[in-house]
């Protein structure tokens, strides 16, 4: 079995859109799932034509084949941050240990990696993350902001204001007060 990872993946859509893309170029796969595709034979070696229109239309999608192993662990982490978020357990489980156990490697040398790659810590990436789910509960105006804090793991109502004005500069209120989605940043593009 082959796997290729792909930068850039976070969400269904993005996932379909892969799987759209195989299907169109006749590329046999076993599965997508964020940020991998598996192969069920080595693809790269067997038809190497295929792989490079892959390569193209994975990148006009705005993917990325991701060649290294500091960039796949990178892409890793990352994905890992963006399903934390969203996961039943992520109050009680911490991000540095699930990061760890699914990585399988220790959460101090995959934090000094990923901060010489990135520029900021992972803490930094996961608050950035977690701000723009705020930012996409408060655009759609369904939930009240102790249940956003609340469900994004914020201790407090004031604990979330605290970290939205720090990476927005703005308050909760003049975020709302603007109804409009493009405060918003594309997921990718953290």
């Amino acid at each position: 079995m082959m796997k290729l990872h792909i930068k850039n993946m976070v969400c269904q859509r993005c996932i379909l859109a892969v799987e759209n893309t195989l299907h169109q170029l006749d590329i046999p796969f076993t599965q997508v799932q964020l940020g991998v595709i598996d192969f069920a034979e080595p693809f790269i070696d067997n038809q190497p034509a295929s792989f490079s229109k892959l390569n193209q239309a994975l990148e006009t999608l705005g993917f990325e084949i991701l060649n290294s192993k500091q960039s796949q662990m990178i892409e890793s982490i990352k994905r890992i941050c963006l399903t934390h978020i969203s996961a039943p357990n992520h109050k009680t489980l911490k991000l540095s240990e699930r990061i760890s156990d699914a990585l399988h490697l220790d959460y101090s040398h995959l934090s000094q990696v990923f901060s010489a790659v990135e520029g900021l810590t992972i803490e930094q990436y996961f608050i950035t993350q977690r701000i723009e789910k705020v930012k996409e509960l408060l655009v759609y105006d369904e939930k009240s902001l102790s249940e956003i804090a609340f469900d994004l793991g914020f201790s407090s109502v004031a604990h979330l204001s605290s970290q939205f004005k720090k990476v927005t500069g703005m308050t909760l209120t003049q975020f709302r007060a603007l109804k409009t989605p493009e405060h918003r940043r594309p997921l990718d593009k953290l």
